[in-house]
């Protein structure tokens, strides 16, 4: 694993925990997924069905039972970051660059060639991908992302080079809490890196290390503005009420028996300019503590990033995409953590109509893809 430094970013690489995965567990992991795989090429019309959404009820089958069988190590390794930086670079899954061809050009050819042999098979990693993040928790997807993809794509894309989104490359894409517009947003999100030949950075940021006066906390900590969703979950979002939510606030008021302090911040989509000017100058102590303490970090092809999505921003620093399938490919997980517990007042924010794809919810393994979770409207509106 390698750091890279951009502009206004701070390197504290050493604070980053990191952890092993031992090489019988890495192993173990791959022979698993190939073994899935292989069950599910020998099913009557093959993959081509199970690799668009990997939902389909009897692969999640596999998934779960396979994860069971894992050794223990596996789950040790995947467990919640537990440092101050709300991160962690976990190494020894077996990979190699050229493995599973080359990077698509975006994530819907990534998905439509991952059960394709001849363009490299990466659905064999989607699958490996589910079994550690089953081991962490509940993986689950959105039905508006990504067509409700399981496992999603993170490559750049022509024409989105300047957009906030995973899609983009020469811009900055601003440190942010992942889908932190939605009550239902993952507590851990775990980044797997097939490809990185430019040492392209991870940035991470922790509200664990920022300081801030109690007067700032008090202004952050109150309901003030709305956070809406990406641009990659398209249109529609304007048909709902956008609650406002606070930035950061103490997991006590959770019951979670926690003093941790809770972020849930993305400067791209908040609308800063309609609030005061007290709020606003608070929000970019904020963002200057979330810079000066950033860790930065370029994952290896076989390292993965765990990011405690409650705690901790990421972002990416910018890089120039030559499109010929050679550059920087990730893949990317969300997870919810059942043993944790959000404000109760989430429960009554509508999620813009977004609704979870959560084929593993409660450890059942059913194929209960979309899931409405709290009353209101929220649940009734679809985006591709």
């Amino acid at each position: 694993m390698k750091s890279v430094l951009s502009e206004r970013k701070t390197l504290h690489p050493q604070d980053i925990e990191r952890r092993e995965l031992p090489p019988d567990a890495g192993r173990a992991v791959r022979e698993l997924a190939r073994e899935i795989c292989s069950t599910i090429h020998r099913r009557p019309g093959g993959a081509a069905t199970m690799t668009r959404t990997l939902v389909d009820p009897a692969l999640i089958a596999l998934v779960e039972a396979g994860a069971h069988e894992l050794p223990d190590s596996v789950r040790l390794a995947m467990r919640p970051p537990a440092g101050r930086a709300g991160a962690t670079i976990v190494r020894g899954l077996p990979l190699t660059d050229d493995e599973f061809g080359p990077t698509p050009p975006s994530w819907r050819e990534a998905a439509r060639w991952s059960g394709d042999p001849q363009r490299g098979n990466s659905f064999q990693l989607d699958i490996a991908m589910l079994l550690l993040a089953r081991c962490a928790g509940e993986p689950f997807g959105w039905s508006g992302q990504q067509d409700g993809r399981l496992v999603n794509n993170i490559v750049p894309t022509p024409g989105h080079e300047d957009e906030q989104s995973g899609a983009s490359s020469k811009t900055l894409l601003s440190p942010h809490t992942e889908d932190a517009f939605h009550p239902d947003r993952a507590n851990l999100l775990v980044l797997a890196c097939l490809r990185n030949p430019d040492m392209v950075g991870t940035t991470v940021s922790s509200v664990r290390q920022v300081e801030l006066t109690e007067d700032e906390y008090r202004l952050l900590g109150t309901p003030t503005l709305p956070i809406l969703p990406d641009v990659s979950y398209g249109s529609g979002h304007e048909r709902f009420t956008p609650p406002p939510i606070p930035t950061v606030w103490s997991e006590s008021e959770t019951g979670s028996g926690t003093t941790d302090p809770t972020l849930r911040y993305d400067p791209a989509y908040t609308p800063l300019d309609d609030a005061d000017p007290d709020f606003r100058a608070a929000y970019a102590r904020l963002t200057a503590e979330l810079e000066r303490v950033c860790h930065t970090a370029a994952l290896a092809p076989g390292e993965l990033l765990l990011v405690d999505n409650d705690v901790a921003v990421h972002g990416r620093v910018p890089f120039t995409a030559r499109y010929d399938g050679t550059d920087r490919w990730l893949k990317r997980v969300n997870i919810r953590l059942p043993e944790r517990r959000r404000r109760a007042a989430e429960a009554h924010e509508n999620g813009y109509g977004q609704r979870t794809v959560a084929p593993f919810r409660m450890g059942t393994g059913r194929a209960d893809a979309e899931r409405d979770t709290t009353p209101d409207d929220r649940g009734t509106v679809e985006h591709s």
